[in-house]
């Protein structure tokens, strides 16, 4: 079978990514074997594929952190051969072998049935990305979303894109943000309804309190930006964050939770229970409008990825890429 193999030389310290053909016994052991359809590239497969190394515990690697696809072979009553099935999180591509293989086998504890209504290859274009933004939109309900735009940083990729289409979809006013122009009329297409340009939020903090402007925030930068929106929140509202692509300090001071009650929620989307993973792709079966998720793809192969892993990391990566591993 082909899969996409980083190796590292063990003298001068660098990895480099190929496809390869492996056998099905030098995948790691484990209790079902999925016969893989698709992948995604997200922003830790950047970091695994990329000549540093990234997140990766061993070598030889395959990357790949979600997938979908059908069950070839189980050992776990759970799942039989013919079922459907989707993985995100649990370390699967960092210290796990993952998606980028045209087989694989996991722990049984970290599969999710496909719900129905999504397609393996509609399933990857919603991967990790999706399923956070998913995480996110739930949280700010928990909550309780307030009256006005939705802001959402980081808007034109791969979380931000899935969370703009789900809260347009859900009937709220969302405010867009991105520091590419050229991406409004592909954030107009899944619903956003104002365009912010980054360096109007990301500017320095001047005062912990600004003007009253957001009714909620998916933030999936981090950051000065992060500070910035804080200050900026209704009072009451939340702002839940899932990015640290603007870096993992926190320039901010406790007044906006003080004097406002605005809630910082995190979401981790590796190590979710079970039930909740199920009710999130279910959400996403049913409030993510499959037009808007056709928009958002962009094909790939194995071959592509590492090219595709170094414009991920730089940020040249728009909507979801779905890697097609059997092409």
């Amino acid at each position: 079978m082909k899969a996409l193999v980083v190796r590292k030389d063990e003298e001068s310290g660098k990895t480099s990514a190929a496809v390869e053909e492996i056998g099905i016994d030098d995948l790691p052991r484990a209790e079902v074997t999925v016969a893989v359809e698709y992948s995604t590239v997200n922003y830790k497969d950047g970091l695994c594929i990329g000549p540093g190394g990234g997140l990766v515990r061993s070598y030889p690697h395959v990357p790949g952190i979600d997938f979908a696809g059908t069950v070839e072979a189980s050992d776990d009553p759970r799942y039989s051969p013919g079922d459907k099935v989707v993985l995100t999180g649990w370390r699967v591509g960092e210290a796990h072998w993952g998606g980028y293989a045209q087989k694989a086998r996991v722990k049984a504890d970290w599969l999710v049935p496909l719900p129905e209504g999504l397609s393996t290859r509609q399933a990857m274009a919603v991967g990790t990305a999706g399923f956070t933004a998913m995480l996110a939109v739930m949280a700010l309900e928990d909550h309780g979303i307030k009256d006005g735009p939705v802001l959402v940083t980081g808007a034109a990729g791969g979380v931000g894109s899935v969370a703009t289409a789900i809260l347009a979809h859900l009937g709220h006013e969302v405010a867009a943000v991105t520091g590419r122009p050229e991406t409004e009329a592909y954030l107009r297409s899944l619903g956003a309804t104002q365009i912010v340009a980054r360096e109007e939020i990301n500017e320095t903090v001047k005062r912990p309190l600004e003007t009253e402007t957001w009714a909620g925030c998916v933030d999936a930068v981090g950051g000065a930006m992060l500070a910035r929106v804080l200050g900026q929140m209704k009072y009451g509202a939340s702002v839940a964050a899932v990015g640290l692509a603007g870096g993992a300090g926190l320039p901010a001071t406790v007044v906006p939770f003080l004097l406002r009650g605005v809630n910082l929620l995190g979401i981790d989307s590796v190590m979710q229970p079970y039930d909740n993973r199920v009710r999130a792709w279910g959400r996403i079966a049913r409030d993510l409008p499959m037009d808007k998720l056709d928009a958002m793809i962009r094909p790939a192969t194995l071959a592509d990825l590492p090219q595709l892993g170094a414009d991920i990391l730089k940020g040249q990566v728009q909507g979801r890429v779905v890697v097609d591993v059997n092409a």
